[in-house]
């Protein structure tokens, strides 16, 4: 019986280039639509201040853009992890659907998580987008033991260390920022939440230590060395973590989010789950005689290495 020889076409430089090109694509495709769009990072931060009695510290957690379309083992991944980090408090800064009838799954996310002194929300533009009624909302949220703030302070007391945690709504106005800000008291450390980063900073007039926001998804995609790709209408200058505002500099942190929208893609860009941890000043080094030692009205921020 003859052999039958088998015969291999080599590979001509365009076909070998245009199928190492498919396989790279292919891999990439994948990589930002199933891999780092759950590629979790916590960042954490030391937020130094002088309403902060010595040898005490407040842990805080936010979570932000969570954009839930149904429970996943991701969504379980995020619980664990926070309640690893021992958060006192949560908080939360909109957009946690894009469908009303997502309702049901992200209550059923947020019963999943704990902090003993309370998880404290806003909404997002996502929120508004679907025509969800605010005060229908926020007693939906109290059956997931999260209290949503619609432009409304409220005051807590951890080991003795005074708070006010106060929710910006979507969309606000400038009387209704000047509203919130004279609510605070300059007595506690002031927390204001705002889904969106880029609202009328001079209201601030110097009463809030510290804000929260989300809303950017920190661009979703990002390429090395450029620019974000896109930002959300009222994202502003603002892309990730901090920077200061209005005339006082205030602290704002803006966080990256834990879901995606528009596009189930995320590149250079993971999801963020943000602790802060709320400290007394550092010490100062003593100054020379006559000299007395620098002091500062406002918080200061400081990045500590991951852990």
């Amino acid at each position: 019986m003859p052999r039958t020889r088998l015969s291999i076409k080599p590979l001509s430089r365009r076909r070998f280039l245009i199928s190492g090109a498919t396989l790279l694509g292919g891999l990439l495709a994948a990589d930002v639509t199933l891999r780092q769009p759950q590629a979790l990072r916590v960042e954490r931060y030391a937020f130094h201040t002088a309403k902060m009695p010595a040898n005490k510290e407040l842990r805080i957690v936010q979570l932000s853009d969570l954009h839930l379309h149904k429970p996943e083992k991701y969504h379980e991944r995020i619980a664990a992890t926070v309640a690893s980090l021992r958060p006192d408090i949560i908080l939360l800064t909109g957009d946690f659907f894009e469908q009303s009838r997502n309702l049901e799954g992200v209550l059923t996310f947020l019963r999943t998580l704990r902090a003993p002194s309370g998880i404290f929300a806003v909404q997002g533009n996502w929120e508004y987008w679907a025509r969800l009624e605010g005060e229908n909302l926020r007693r939906q949220f109290t059956r997931a033991n999260v209290t949503l703030l619609i432009n409304r302070r409220r005051d807590i007391q951890i080991r003795g260390v005074a708070l006010s945690i106060l929710g910006l709504d979507y969309p606000s106005s400038a009387d209704q920022v000047s509203g919130l800000v004279h609510a605070s008291s300059p007595d506690r450390f002031n927390i204001m939440l705002s889904h969106v980063p880029a609202f009328d900073h001079q209201r601030l007039d110097g009463r809030i230590d510290l804000i929260l926001a989300g809303h950017t998804h920190g661009g979703q995609i990002r390429l090395p060395w450029l620019p974000p790709l896109y930002l959300p209408r009222f994202s502003g200058a603002f892309v990730a973590g901090f920077y200061k505002v209005g005339r006082n500099g205030t602290p704002l942190y803006v966080n990256r989010g834990l879901g995606t929208s528009a596009l189930p893609v995320r590149c250079l860009c993971p999801p963020e789950i943000t602790l802060f941890r709320l400290m007394a000043p550092l010490p100062t080094k003593p100054s020379p005689p006559g000299i007395p030692a620098k002091t500062s009205a406002h918080a200061s921020t400081g990045k500590t290495p991951r852990l």
